[in-house]
């Protein structure tokens, strides 16, 4: 435990000293010149009402009653000190699919659509976890870090699309490299990932993207986003509908959730997997999942059990004001 200032910033008071100084000097000369004028110093015992020899101390009394009202207001403290607690919340980072087969209608009006709805109305059930962002197709980018602001958070969900990413494709590797690297100051307990897709992954690096979050302690709630059945994948520019995508024969490819691609990463990471496309049911499946596997993240605290010091300083000026007003209730300062 050290001794440290509370209002530390009071120092500058301590300015005042030197000021107060002179003014004393100053004006202790100006008295002995009025009188001087006023009658020669031989004069002056017959004249002017004798003092006690303890007045001459009356300007160090005030400058030494001053500089301990200063370090009253300083205050000195002792007893407080920095301690480790584990407090019992969520670092959550949302990592959505923006493939182009997330543009697919089998769920109306979009699965990316009704992932984003996931996502906001997820984030309104929860509380005081710490939530962030990460978009993936066949590349990744962190869109916001982990923080509490819910609002900024649904700000940036709605303007993401499937043309957020250059690079199309699907690869989840690169997501958990993404979400992993978010993850770096979070203690192992602590860490989650909310993967919202339709598990289609071209670059056949899921075993890879489970490796990592294994390593990193990274558990996974997976949630699925449109149906065993499939549909087409739409092909959109600049906003218009031009056709639906095929394959090299000129067929037109349709788009199935993956759901046990998705159960495998979360299982493997001894996270659960969620149907994401019951938009009534889902977000709250979600926040008690993750509340029941909610992890201790370790914060710093600064105790509020400090003793104050400032009263004795207090009461060390206080007496000495008192002192100057008992033996020289006009406050006079003539020597």
């Amino acid at each position: 435990m050290d001794w440290y200032l509370g209002n530390y910033w009071y120092l500058l008071l301590l300015l005042l000293l030197p000021l107060l100084a002179v003014f004393l000097i100053r004006y202790l000369k100006w008295i002995k010149k009025k009188r001087e004028v006023f009658a020669d110093s031989q004069f002056h015992e017959h004249l002017f009402e004798k003092r006690s020899g303890f007045t001459k101390f009356f300007p160090a009394l005030y400058l030494i009653a001053t500089l301990f009202l200063i370090f009253s207001i300083i205050d000195l403290l002792n007893g407080s000190e920095e301690v480790k607690s584990n407090q019992k919340l969520n670092n959550v980072i949302f990592m959505l699919d923006v493939s182009n087969s997330m543009n697919a209608e089998d769920i109306n009006p979009s699965r990316l659509t009704e992932a984003k709805n996931l996502m906001i109305q997820t984030m309104q059930k929860m509380k005081s976890d710490k939530v962030g962002i990460v978009i993936f197709a066949g590349q990744a980018t962190s869109i916001m870090p982990l923080t509490t602001d819910y609002n900024s958070a649904e700000t940036y969900i709605s303007g993401v699309e499937t043309n957020s990413m250059q690079i199309q494709g699907t690869d989840f590797l690169n997501g958990m490299k993404i979400a992993a690297d978010k993850f770096k100051n979070v203690s192992k307990g602590a860490r989650k990932v909310v993967l919202l897709s339709d598990g289609e992954d071209n670059e056949g690096n899921d075993d890879d993207a489970i490796k990592l979050a294994n390593k990193e302690g990274i558990t996974i709630t997976s949630v699925g986003i449109g149906t065993d059945e499939g549909a087409p994948v739409p092909e959109y520019v600049f906003g218009q509908l031009m056709g639906y995508k095929t394959d090299m024969n000129g067929q037109t490819v349709i788009s199935k959730r993956q759901t046990e691609a998705l159960k495998k990463m979360a299982q493997a990471t001894g996270g659960s997997y969620i149907d994401g496309n019951n938009i009534n049911e889902a977000p709250d499946r979600i926040v008690d999942t993750l509340s029941k596997k909610m992890g201790a993240s370790e914060t710093l605290v600064k105790s509020q059990n400090a003793n104050h010091y400032y009263q004795y300083f207090l009461g060390v000026s206080i007496f000495f004001f008192f002192l100057i007003y008992i033996f020289n209730p006009k406050r006079d300062f003539n020597v």
